[in-house]
């Protein structure tokens, strides 16, 4: 039996209503079996055929129906009270003409929310996870609801040089998104399996480039190789790890770039960062994580480890800050991965939203969260007035303990 969808937080009744039957469904879609890949699938060293699915390096402890229904009471009744932000999230937005007018030579980064990124590569533009609607959801009117709006528009985004994706859920394949820029990119590089989608949704099948982990492409001067990642894929009720997912390595010029889409830890990262390493800027999940789902989501210091095994000089936390996707609260991510890289002396790169992080340069990032944090604290602090009497006599506070006093002023920033 398979347990797909062990990882993604549900935020509404429907997406619960979704994801149940994905863990427990033991069936297989016919989307991939009827297409003419299915040989090129099965024949991957990641496929297991007895099971007719992919599978990770480290395989997924299995979950009985006690654990699976602890999962889903923890999301339904555990949520911190500030898992949505009740303040604006800061964006700085940006346009095509920004874009058009970097200076030759020049990398930089922008980060669009979540795990959406666009890789400004001298003279370049590549878009990885591209997801630009207002939920990530198979619907529209229910679903994770964006916390901000994207800094620049799919209508103001110039011609790319490719789009990267890193596996089939919600929050990375974005149907609107891909039909709005199946015309638009260049190339679309994706794990083995997730070219189906993209020729449903309109992308022309000569721009597609479908990889399993170490497969290599030479786009001109740009290398991109799907690496290997502790993950799982589904985006319905009977099609659980019928795709690949994977990470990505992304190398121009003398830069090196890596990208880590969803996973757990493991010791994959050790041997890409041997691979392709050191890498100039990595881009590394942390958010929407929770002990019961660590091995495939990493905690904070996971992450860091991550990028350490990466052999990274600067790290760009993402999965955060868009979507409410587990319990904590929506600036827990931000706030434990910086602890975590004080201690452990990393170079954090902590740009916010649209702010562009350019390569190789000396530039300040402020913790943009913190203040926003203060304000949040203030506001729940009539709440735990309210509740300490509960709590002394046995009542359960744990949740409005775990707001961070804040460590630091406005104005402290990482220095690169």
């Amino acid at each position: 039996m398979k347990y797909p969808i062990i990882a993604a937080g549900a935020a509404t009744v429907l997406i619960l209503l979704v994801v149940i039957p994905m863990l427990l469904s033991g069936c297989a879609s016919s989307r991939v079996n009827a297409s003419a890949q299915a040989e090129r699938l099965q024949q991957s060293p990641q496929y297991d055929t007895a099971e007719q699915q992919f599978t990770n390096p480290v395989p997924r402890p299995a979950h009985g129906l006690k654990e699976v229904a602890g999962i889903f009471w923890e999301l339904a009744t555990g949520k911190h009270p500030r898992s949505v932000p009740s303040q604006a999230i800061p964006v700085r937005s940006f346009n095509a003409e920004e874009l058009q007018q970097l200076p030759a030579g020049e990398h930089r980064v922008y980060r669009i929310g979540h795990s959406t990124l666009l890789l400004a590569l001298n003279g370049e533009l590549w878009l990885l996870d591209p997801v630009f609607s207002e939920r990530a959801s198979p619907v529209q009117w229910a679903g994770p609801k964006r916390f901000h709006q994207p800094p620049i528009g799919l209508d103001e985004l110039p011609p790319l040089t490719g789009i990267i994706i890193s596996h089939n859920h919600y929050d990375h394949l974005d149907e609107a998104s891909i039909r709005a820029l199946a015309d638009r990119a260049e190339g679309f590089y994706v794990p083995l399996g997730l070219g189906q989608y993209l020729r449903d949704w309109g992308v022309n099948e000569e721009r597609i480039h479908e990889h399993d982990w170490w497969q290599e492409t030479q786009v001109g001067n740009t290398l991109v190789a799907a690496t290997p990642a502790q993950h799982f894929s589904g985006r319905g009720v009977l099609d659980g790890d019928e795709t690949l997912w994977a990470s990505w390595v992304i190398i121009r010029d003398d830069k090196r770039y890596f990208f880590s889409g969803d996973g757990g830890y493991f010791d994959g990262f050790k041997t890409i960062g041997e691979r392709y390493g050191p890498f100039d800027l990595t881009m590394v999940e942390n958010g929407a994580y929770n002990p019961r789902w660590a091995h495939v989501h990493m905690m904070p210091e996971q992450s860091v480890q991550a990028h350490i095994d990466l052999r990274g000089k600067q790290m760009l936390p993402i999965h955060n800050s868009t979507f409410d996707l587990s319990i904590h609260a929506w600036y827990d991510p931000l706030e434990q991965v910086r602890q975590q890289a004080e201690q452990r002396n990393i170079a954090l790169v902590t740009p916010t939203i649209g702010e562009g992080v350019i390569i190789g340069s000396e530039q300040r990032f402020s913790y943009w969260w913190q203040p926003l944090i203060e304000q949040d604290v203030a506001g729940l602090e009539n709440t735990v007035h309210e509740m300490e009497p509960r709590a002394e006599e046995g009542g359960d506070n744990k949740r409005l303990a775990q707001v961070p006093v804040r460590q630091k002023s406005q104005e402290s920033a990482t220095e690169l």
